[in-house]
């Protein structure tokens, strides 16, 4: 599956300005980095890298259990946050596809929700691995194709183009990760908000607002909002968003 071009500066400008703020919004980060995490048994000290680390939060959490972070993100707005809270022992700026460290220098790497922003995801992968020890760990969480159901739902009805990235399908990647010996699956993470403007401002908050082919016009006036609440997709513990996850471990 061809992928595009995908812009980095505009990606890294994204999320630094949502740098700050990004910890209040980054629930669903967690709730997949949580999923991730369970699938882990990284007990024993070592040299790990937070392969899009963010804000750090992740980064913290490991070292925290006594490994050696480093912090790798493309984001200096999210390194500074993370070196702010002194999240990890190193801190790195670089492009997960332009991956610097050394063949069989990490023992551990940690990739929560950054892959999606990778023109290649096969390639990432195999940088990746270069980059372990023969014993060495990875995990890997991205976003699939079937991602935000919602905002198609609301934007259809609303006679609009839904903005969202458009994402490579679980199956696809699936078979990519395990053609590379990495056990791979599915599985959708369910967010909710008490209103559809905080789950609007969830993806902003995150970062995640970035879009591939370029910004929309504005959302609209008052009508617009009130068809949001009309429309959005609701349950008993608010509107919600639903995402497609692909989770990766080494074998």
């Amino acid at each position: 599956m061809p992928y595009s071009l995908v812009d980095k500066n505009a990606i890294a400008q994204a999320f630094g300005r949502a740098a700050k703020h990004y910890d209040q919004f980054a629930d669903f980060q967690r709730q997949v980095g949580e999923a991730l995490l369970a699938h882990c048994h990284w007990h024993a000290p070592g040299m790990l890298v937070d392969a899009g680390a963010g804000s750090g939060w992740y980064s913290r959490y490991f070292r925290q259990l006594g490994h050696c972070v480093t912090a790798f993100d493309l984001s200096n707005g999210m390194l500074q946050q993370a070196r702010q809270q002194q999240a990890a022992d190193n801190y790195i700026r670089g492009d997960l596809e332009s991956f610097p460290f050394l063949p069989q220098s990490v023992d551990y790497l940690w990739s929560n929700l950054a892959l999606q922003w990778c023109s290649d995801i096969a390639a990432t992968l195999q940088h990746f691995q270069r980059a372990l020890k023969p014993k060495g760990q990875l995990a890997v969480s991205t976003l699939a194709a079937g991602s935000l159901p919602e905002l198609e739902q609301v934007w259809q009805q609303c006679g609009r183009k839904a903005p969202i990235n458009r994402w490579p399908s679980g199956e696809f990647l699936v078979e990519t990760a395990q053609s590379l010996g990495i056990d791979a699956w599915q599985a959708p993470i369910v967010c909710h908000f008490s209103s559809p403007l905080a789950a609007l401002w969830s993806l902003k908050g995150i970062g995640a607002s970035h879009l591939h082919d370029g910004r929309q016009a504005g959302l609209g006036g008052r009508q617009f909002f009130r068809d949001l609440d009309r429309y959005w997709p609701r349950d008993a513990e608010g509107y919600r968003l639903t995402y497609q996850i692909v989770f990766g471990v080494s074998t």
